[in-house]
Order: C-alpha cells, then sequence, then structure tokens
C-alpha cells in the first residue's frame, strides 16, 4: 500500500490499456476465475480447442487426489489426449497461423553490437535438425538430456528438439559448478549432455566445456559414464584442432572476432583452447550440416514428461521436479497471454535466464505457443554500464518487460539517470518474479522505469507450480506495491494456521492451494514420497507453497517469505523478508540480506547485511537508523498490511 507518507494507496490500471484488453475489467476477471475453478474442465477444455492433439482423452479431462490419508497424490490433466509441445510452438505458427517470416527470437549478446534473430520458420528448421542429430544419437522418447548453455538461440533449439523426440530435458544453469551439474546429470541419469565451449558474462569469461569436463568425470568417479557430448562452439578461434572451423556466417565471424579480440585485450588473458575427448565429444555445427529440417514428432500422452528441472536445493539436495506436457502447455501459454496481455505487435523480454523455470514458462514455451516475439539476453545488467537493459528495451522497442526485484534494487543504487538518457517509450507492462518486491523498489520501478504509465504485474509462483499463481492482470487489477494481488484462474489460495484451519478475511499463515491447476508438478523425479511428503503431508488435502502469506481486508494477498526463512526472537516470530524489506526502504541501502544467529537470551537474533547506494558511507549514526527502521518493521509488521 505504498511507502509512509504516499497519498495514493492503490494505483488503478491505466485506461488507454482497456480496448486492446484481453480482460479489461476486474468484473470480467471474477466471472472468468469463477468459470475457471467451478467448471475447470469447461474452462481449461476450450482453452485446450487453441492447440493440435493428435487424439482426445480417454478418461476424465482432469482427475487428481490432493489427501494423503485418502491413498497416493496424483493429479492427471487431459490423461490420454496425445500433442507435442513442439509441434504447437512451432509448427502450428508457422503452418496454421502463417507466423512463418515472424521473429521469434531477438538474440542480444554480452557485447553491445553482436546479435541475431531468428524466424519462427528459421527455428522450426533448426529445431528439426537437432531433433534428427538426437535420434541419429540414439536418443528416444523418455531419455534424459542435460543441457549446459549460456543464453544463446541453441538452448532453445536443444530444449525444443527434445521436446520433439519426446525426450525429457533437464537444463542446468550455466552458472552452476561441476558439482552441481554432476549431481543433476546422476539423479536422472542423462543419456547426453549438450553444453559450449565457453562465454563472457560481462567481462568474465567461463570456460563452460572445462567446467562440463570436470563434471564428467566426477560422474564416472562415481560409476556413471556419460554416453555423448555436444559442444555448441559459442566463441571463435583458432585454436581448435581437429574440431573443425565457425559455424557462423562470415560478417558474425567477423563480429565474434572483434568482440573476442577485445575482451582478450582487457581481461589480458588468453582465450582458451576447448579441451576435447574425441570418445565422446562431438561439434554441434558438424553435427547439424547434414541434417534434415524435416523430422516427425513424438506424439506423446499429455501426462508425458516433458522435462525435469531442479530446485536449488536451499533445504537440502537439489528436487528434480518434473513437468509433464498437456497441461503445462496450456498453462504456460495462457499465464502468459493473459498476465502480460500479449498483443501480437508486441515484443517481450524477460531478462531470466532459461535455466530457471522462469526462463522455461516466459522465454521459451509461452511465449512461442502465443507466436510472441521475444528478447534473448546474454549479457547482465551492468555491463558494459548499468544503463544496458534500457539500451536493450530501446534497441528492439520492448513493449512487455518481465524482471527480478534483485535487479531493479541493484539499478536503483545508481540513481536515475542511467534510466534517464534512454527513452522506453515502447513499454506497456512491466513485470517482476523471484521474489517479494519491496514497496520501495516497486515505486521506484514504477515512478522511473515506467513513467507512472506502465502497470506492473508483481507475480508469485514457483518451479514446482509451473506458471503464475498470484498475480495482477494489466487492464483488470488495482495494485498495491509489493502485493502479487489475486489469484490467477484456475488457482484456489487458502492461509492456514499451524494447525491446518483456514482462515479467513484479514489472515496471516501458511500459503496453500486446495486443488490443482494445469501447469502443477507431477512428481519429484524417482523419488514420489518425496513429493507428497515436502508438499502435501503437513496439511492433508493441500498443496503447501512453503511460503508464509497475509491476506488484506480488501483480499489482496501479500508473500512474507519462506517458512523456513522465520525466527523467533525471544518469542515473537519474525520474517527475514519483513526486516529485509524495511531496510531497503532506507534512503542509504540498496540491498539488505537478512540471516538468523544463536542467541544466549533471545534463542536467535538477526544480522543484517547491507549494500549501500553511492554516496552513502556506513557510520554508528547510519547503523542506528537503520537498527531503528528493522525494529519498527518488526513491532508493526503483523499489523500493517501494505508490506510483505
Amino acid at each position: 500500500m505504498g511507502l509512509p507518507g504516499e497519498k495514493a494507496l492503490v494505483y488503478p490500471p491505466r485506461p488507454e490499456l482497456l480496448p486492446a484488453a484481453h480482460i479489461p475489467s476486474l468484473s470480467h476477471y471474477q466471472r472468468m476465475y469463477q468459470r475457471s475453478v467451478e467448471a475447470p474442465h469447461e474452462f481449461w477444455g476450450d482453452i485446450a480447442k487453441e492447440f493440435y492433439w493428435k487424439s482426445q482423452p480417454t478418461g476424465p479431462f482432469l482427475n487428481y487426489n490432493f489427501d494423503v490419508t485418502k491413498g497416493k497424490i496424483f493429479i492427471e490433466w487431459m490423461k490420454g489426449a496425445t500433442t507435442n509441445i513442439c509441434y504447437n510452438v512451432l509448427d502450428r505458427n508457422v503452418n496454421e497461423k502463417k507466423l512463418g517470416d515472424k521473429i521469434a527470437f531477438y538474440w542480444e549478446g554480452n557485447e553491445p553490437g553482436d546479435s541475431a534473430k531468428i524466424t519462427y520458420r528459421e527455428l522450426l528448421h533448426k529445431v528439426c535438425q537437432f531433433a534428427n542429430v538426437l535420434r541419429s544419437q540414439g536418443l528416444k522418447k523418455g531419455d534424459r538430456v542435460s543441457i549446459y548453455l549460456p543464453m544463446i538461440v541453441e538452448l532453445a533449439v536443444a530444449m525444443l528438439a527434445c521436446a520433439r523426440i519426446g525426450a525429457l530435458h533437464s537444463i542446468v544453469f550455466a552458472g552452476f559448478s561441476a558439482d552441481s551439474l554432476c549431481e543433476r546429470i546422476l539423479d536422472c541419469s542423462c543419456s547426453l549432455l549438450i553444453t559450449a565451449d565457453a562465454f563472457y558474462r560481462g567481462d568474465k569469461l567461463v570456460n563452460l566445456k572445462q567446467i562440463a569436463d570436470e563434471a564428467i568425470q566426477k560422474c564416472v568417479d562415481k560409476g556413471f559414464s556419460l554416453k555423448k557430448c555436444i559442444v555448441v562452439k559459442h566463441l571463435c578461434r583458432e585454436e581448435v584442432g581437429a574440431a573443425g572451423t565457425c559455424s557462423k556466417s562470415p560478417p558474425q565471424k567477423k563480429l565474434c572476432q572483434e568482440v573476442q579480440e577485445k575482451k582478450t585485450e582487457s581481461s589480458k588473458r588468453l582465450r582458451p583452447k576447448t579441451p576435447w575427448n574425441p570418445a565422446i565429444d562431438m561439434w554441434w555445427h558438424e553435427l547439424m550440416s547434414g541434417a534434415s529440417t524435416e523430422c516427425e514428432p513424438e506424439w506423446c500422452d499429455a501426462e508425458d514428461g516433458l522435462f525435469i528441472l531442479y530446485t536449488s536445493g536451499s533445504t537440502g539436495k537439489p528436487k528434480g521436479v518434473l513437468h509433464t506436457t498437456g497441461g503445462y502447455m496450456i498453462f504456460a501459454a495462457t499465464s502468459f497471454k493473459y498476465v502480460f496481455d500479449y498483443q501480437p505487435e508486441d515484443v517481450y523480454w524477460c531478462t531470466a535466464d532459461i535455466g530457471w523455470i522462469t526462463g522455461h514458462s516466459y522465454i521459451t514455451y509461452g511465449p512461442l505457443a502465443n507466436g510472441a516475439t521475444g528478447v534473448l539476453f546474454e549479457g547482465v545488467p551492468t555491463y558494459p554500464d548499468v544503463g544496458r537493459m534500457w539500451s536493450v528495451v530501446d534497441k528492439y522497442k520492448v513493449t512487455k518487460f518481465y524482471t527480478a526485484p534483485t535487479a531493479i534494487r541493484m539499478l536503483m543504487k545508481y540513481g536515475e539517470e542511467p534510466v534517464k538518457k534512454h527513452s522506453r517509450k515502447s513499454l506497456k507492462v512491466l513485470g517482476t518474479v523471484g521474489e517479494p518486491i519491496n514497496p520501495e523498489a516497486w515505486l521506484w520501478y514504477h515512478r522511473v522505469v515506467g513513467e507512472e504509465r506502465c502497470p506492473i504485474v508483481d507475480t508469485f509462483w514457483q518451479t514446482e507450480t509451473g506458471g503464475h499463481m498470484l498475480t495482477p492482470l494489466p487492464a483488470a487489477t488495482p495494485t498495491k506495491p509489493g502485493s502479487a494481488t489475486f489469484p490467477f484462474f484456475g488457482v484456489v489460495p487458502a492461509i492456514l494456521n499451524d494447525s491446518g484451519q483456514e482462515l479467513e478475511g484479514e489472515a496471516e499463515g501458511f500459503l496453500v492451494f486446495k486443488q490443482p491447476w494445469p501447469g502443477i508438478m507431477r512428481t519429484v523425479y524417482g523419488k514420489h514420497q518425496q513429493f507428497e511428503t515436502i508438499y502435501f503431508q503437513k496439511f492433508p488435502g493441500y498443496y503447501l507453497t512453503g511460503d508464509g502469506c497475509r491476506r488484506d481486508k480488501d483480499g489482496y494477498y501479500w508473500i512474507t517469505g519462506r517458512i523456513d526463512d522465520m525466527l523467533n526472537v525471544s518469542g515473537h516470530l519474525l520474517s527475514t523478508a519483513e526486516v529485509e524489506s524495511a531496510l531497503v526502504e532506507h534512503p542509504a541501502v540498496a540491498e539488505a540480506a537478512v540471516v538468523s544467529h544463536p542467541h544466549p537470551l533471545k534463542g536467535e537474533c538477526l544480522y543484517c547485511f547491507v549494500t549501500l547506494r553511492e554516496g552513502y558511507e556506513l557510520s554508528q549514526d547510519l547503523t542506528d537508523e537503520l537498527k531503528k527502521q528493522g525494529s519498527n518493521r518488526q513491532m508493526l509488521g503483523s499489523r500493517q498490511g501494505e508490506h510483505r
């Protein structure tokens, strides 16, 4: 509800969005929402008709059990229906919707000036080629493929090619270590790894192939031998020996060479040679050179696995979240369409990495299912300067922009000037994802980046949910800074106390969901008992998110942070997210992190780490101010609906 002294507690939708909006009013949303939860088979059945199905369901449209006391937990949407998600996001757009010449992705490299684009037809051809490559290597439906790539077009091609042949992709964020990659390869017994030679992230060189080789050796040490490794030649270099020549076109090759020479000079490092094991390593471009651009898709049951994506493992080993084909497809497509109010002329940019669920649902599958034009960004927000994001917005005339509160807060510390030197006139909708956004960051995003004309869709969801759970809709929802507002279609939230009782009206407690939506995970790969224990055992009949939540008097939902990030100080249950939010409201603070520490008298106490904005220095007076700021939130947090 804004910061102290803020006059406007609620921000209504902008009237200029209403004429073309898919959902132009709150009452329109409420009618659709009611139907989605009371008649989900009709609501989602109508949406499913927009996609291609080789055959229809053989049983109930929806069948599930959320109650561990009544037997095994399961969720089935459209079981028996057959389809292929790659066919629906590519062939359907090229052949039925005649979007073959439309840009699917603009690719913006780490270095300004290093860019490319690919149309839907070109993407379809490349995906078919690589699907044929995978089949030629013995890959078949149900096999698992690890993908360890930077943000390049080949990453989207690889995941879609896996989907085309019915293999499950397991994408591993290219910033993860060899140990993390090894652990994920072992957990799902991957048959093949796809990686790249190297890439730059800002001014840092990441020798990806070397890290991949370390992971492969760790797998061998643990008794598992990876059969094949396909390597994308992303950085051009002469030192490839027998590996082949650069596959890029002459202009791209020249630019690549110039970029690398510049990087090498600035970093004072030699470009590394690509380590090579001829027993398993193969170059991507060599395999692609003779592959056909036609490939019959594998027709999969709606409940067949589509991908495995591992959670971060903050509470133990990473969990292999399994998503299936049919339900995930319609949920990712529908949430993208409505949450961003997607229009055919939009250029959409999600700044996430495809290695996270945000990139799966809202860079690849959701946008492509709608025939959208997206931006793939390899770089970082601060390279080569802190205005990079806004220069990319202007370059591609981005209309819908989706990023994380962490990025917003990081850029806030540099002030308004780096933002305002760029136009940003193309922007229509802004979004946030990944964590609760504190009100001050929300307001800065609204005022400075969006110039008070762009609604903010503050989305709450998880790897496990596959798509948005709580979110505003741009032309329908009056927003409150810091609130995720209301549930998306098909989502029935509730707030429970520790005894499992549902709390009505204004309340705070455990956030749960009462019935399945199409995009919900189906299991933890190979560990269904763990799936039941983590998400369904504490409160039988409910899906437990693991997050705390507050509902205010207007029915708005506010995420208060992870349940495991709560701590008990002198008998008072405190949320680290609440205290972090209080600290970053101070004008001197750009970022804050709060952790628990044992205390001999209070049981636990808070350790607060802060990053100051430019122009501020830590002093005793500032320390005292921040302590007061944090303690005020602790006392008021349980009574104020305006804060997460």
